[in-house]
């Protein structure tokens, strides 16, 4: 495959200049306060299962409107604790399967929670178990037109929403390191980090790897391929609406949520990605309000540094959490 994006030498200087809307931290201001009326009553419900070196359960918490929330919450057998916890989010279309396909970080040590996306579990993987009860206009296929005309309507605030809220649930947890709570996630997980990033406080790391969502509208102008391609689809229809559209966006995108992120972070990048395009991801990387590093695999697509990624960041979240 031939280049896709900018070459290096130009994504490592690429810091385009996008204004946040005025209201942008008033819109998610009030949506967590919104969300946050409703108790955080954590559900931990212990499960049979064969992993005998590992303590699984499945949870369920209040996501955005107090709607129900699942995850699964794995630990080492018999840790007391506190140990520092893992919160991941999941690919697009994916949900979150079975317990036994997320063992890394429970198996180094960690607790891991792997929150379910609402709606979400029918595309890959092994199923989903949070439904979204909440409906929309008319939208294209997949979950970026859902909602697409109104920012207080769109699917990815409540998605969002329910990942922060997933930390609110992590810090009632006991034999849980409320100071080492990390969030971290591929591709649309890695969008989602990177708005948890932004909105709260107090992390200590993030782990965005090829994320989604982020730098949008260079997104849209760079690839064709689906997630982003499905808004050019719905424009080409809906001729009249190009506005509305891309101002919704504008509250969802992790450029601005990364301009307010504090955390150390380590992001990755393919530079053949035409999922997630190199310049959108080197753009967030760029605007984070706190350290961060990127790893770079020049001959990667979308899969950027599958398992010898991981090897990166443990060692480097091992360094950063002074483990």
């Amino acid at each position: 495959m031939t280049q896709v994006d900018l070459p290096l030498s130009e994504l490592r200087a690429y810091r385009p200049e996008v204004a946040a809307p005025a209201d942008f931290d008033d819109f998610w201001s009030r949506t967590l306060a919104e969300a946050r009326r409703h108790p955080m009553q954590v559900t931990l419900r212990p499960v049979d299962s064969p992993l005998s070196l590992l303590d699984v359960q499945d949870v369920t918490f209040p996501g955005f409107a107090g709607d129900p929330v699942r995850a699964w919450l794995v630990r080492p057998a018999g840790a007391d604790g506190p140990l520092p916890i893992v919160v991941e989010y999941n690919g697009y279309g994916g949900g979150r399967g079975f317990p036994h396909e997320h063992l890394t970080w429970a198996a180094s040590g960690y607790a891991h929670l792997f929150v379910d996306s609402r709606g979400q579990g029918s595309g890959w993987g092994s199923g989903g178990d949070t439904p979204d009860p909440h409906g929309s206009g008319p939208a294209g296929s997949g979950f970026m037109t859902r909602g697409i005309l109104d920012p207080e309507q769109h699917y990815y605030r409540r998605l969002i929403t329910d990942c922060v809220r997933a930390i609110d649930a992590v810090r009632t947890l006991d034999r849980i390191d409320h100071d080492r709570i990390v969030v971290a996630g591929g591709s649309q997980g890695g969008g989602l980090t990177v708005a948890v990033a932004g909105l709260v406080e107090g992390l200590a790391a993030a782990m965005p790897d090829v994320p989604f969502l982020c730098h949008i509208a260079r997104g849209i102008e760079v690839s064709d391929t689906d997630p982003y391609g499905e808004i050019p689809r719905y424009l080409s229809v809906h001729r009249d609406q190009v506005e509305q559209v891309f101002r919704t966006l504008s509250y969802l995108d992790g450029l601005h949520h990364a301009a307010r992120a504090t955390a150390p972070s380590l992001f990755s990048v393919g530079l053949l990605d035409t999922v997630c395009p190199p310049s959108t991801v080197f753009a967030t990387h760029h605007a984070w309000g706190g350290p961060s590093t990127i790893e770079v695999y020049p001959y990667n697509q979308h899969e950027g540094g599958g398992g010898h990624h991981w090897q990166r960041q443990a060692a480097w979240l091992r360094e950063t959490l002074g483990l």
